[in-house]
C-alpha cells in the first residue's frame, strides 16, 4: 500500500481548495441569479443533500422570477 509523504499536504490542501473554488464560484453565481442564497450550494457537499438541493431548486419558484413573465 502506498503511503503519501508527510509534506503532501502542503501540495493537496490548497490544490483542493482551488478545484472546490473553480465549483463554488460559478455554482453560487447560477443559484444566487435564481433568487436564492448562494449558500445553497453548500448542500453539495452533504451526501445527498446535493440531490435533495438540486430537486427543491428545479421545482421551487424562483423569487428572480416573480413578478416577471415565463
Amino acid at each position: 500500500m502506498h503511503h503519501l509523504p508527510p509534506n503532501a499536504i502542503y501540495f493537496l490542501a490548497p490544490l483542493v481548495l482551488v478545484i472546490i473554488a473553480i465549483w463554488f464560484i460559478p455554482a453560487a453565481r447560477i443559484v444566487h441569479r435564481t433568487g436564492y442564497s448562494a449558500w445553497w450550494v453548500l448542500l453539495a457537499f452533504v451526501p445527498f443533500g446535493n440531490i435533495i438541493g438540486l430537486w427543491i431548486l428545479a421545482f421551487a419558484r424562483w423569487p428572480a422570477l416573480d413578478g416577471k413573465s415565463h
